[in-house]
Formats: structure tokens, sequence, C-alpha cells
């Protein structure tokens, strides 16, 4: 093996030892055991996993703001309580039928990480649900219920996004913060960096 090889064999196992142990935990989690042939095991099937569907190395940034956490971590569980009511009310009516519509929403700071946190998000939501995601353009596909005109559509859009706004608060990379809070001055404050 070269130097230039084991160089990057190193830092990729470097940069998915976070993943490779949350595959541990939660092999461990599946089985319900916290043993020593478990751990064994779960670090072979880690191994196996991240060796044969061999995905691109995501570096993590690094950064992680536990007030925006916090506040985002409330804002999402508001946000699926609302959505529940909301979806329940649109079933429960029979009067009238619930609209539905996929709509584009092509995100502005997202690198793969951001835009995966943003899609599981709006996914988890009740009365949404990522159908597409172009990782080329940084577009997510949504199928939305409760869409009934152009504002509605617009309204579902500009949601996500502030999703994407509130994820990179969290944890986006420092460059991601930064032209956040940029736009956000160029705006005229809009919603608070």
């Amino acid at each position: 093996m070269t130097p230039d090889v084991k160089r990057n064999v190193r830092r990729d196992l470097r940069l998915q030892l976070p993943f490779l142990i949350w595959l541990v935990v939660l092999w461990m989690l599946l089985w319900g055991q916290f043993t020593v042939l478990s751990l064994v095991t779960g670090i072979v099937v880690a191994v196996f996993v991240t060796r044969v569907f061999r995905l691109p190395t995501i570096e993590l940034s690094g950064r992680i703001n536990l007030w925006w956490g916090a506040v985002l971590l409330a804002q999402f569980l508001g946000a699926v309580v609302l959505g529940s009511l909301s979806v329940a009310a649109q079933v429960l009516n029979p009067r009238r039928l619930p609209g539905s519509a996929i709509i584009a929403v092509p995100l502005r700071y997202a690198d793969d990480l951001v835009m995966t946190h943003v899609a599981v998000t709006c996914s988890l939501i009740p009365g949404s649900l990522v159908v597409e995601a172009d990782r080329d353009t940084r577009t997510l596909y949504l199928h939305v219920i409760g869409v009934r005109t152009r504002a509605d559509a617009d309204r579902q859009r500009e949601d996500a996004l502030r999703w994407e706004r509130r994820i990179v608060r969290a944890l986006g990379t420092t460059a991601q913060y930064r032209a956040l809070r940029e736009d956000a001055r160029a705006d005229g404050g809009g919603e608070h960096p």
C-alpha cells in the first residue's frame, strides 16, 4: 500500500468512525444485548456494511449549536403535533376532499448532510413526504396534502425552506451559517439567524 492510499484509508476511517459507532450501537439496540459478543458482531456488521455498500464519505461540520438545536427540536415536536391535527381534520371532514400537490423545493444552503436532514424532517411531519431528491440541483420534491391554491403550495415550500434554515443554524457548517446570516441581513432581518 502506498503512503497516499494509507493516508486516505486512515482519513476515511476517521471520518466514518462516528457512523461506525452509531451502527454498532444500533446493532446492539436491535438485539437488546450489550455484551462483548454483540459488540464484536456489531463491529463486523458495521465494517461489512460500510465496505460493501460504499457511500461517499460525508464530513460532519463539527459545529453543533445547542441553543438552536433545542429550538429546532421544540419546533419540530410542535410541527408534528400540528401536522397530525391538520391531517386528522382533513381526513375527518366528509364534505371536503383535501387537495394535494407535488412541489419542488430548491434548497439554498444544503450539502448532502443538510439536504438529508431537511428531507427527513419534512417527511416526519404529517402531511408531507419527500418523493424525490435531486442531489445535483439540491432540490427536494414533496408530496403535500391540504394544497388547493398556488398560495398553499408557496406556503408549503416556504415551510420546507424554513426547516432548512433551522437545521443550518443548529448543525450546518460555519460557511453555511455565515451565508444564512448574510442573506438574513440582506433580506432585512426576516427569521433571525
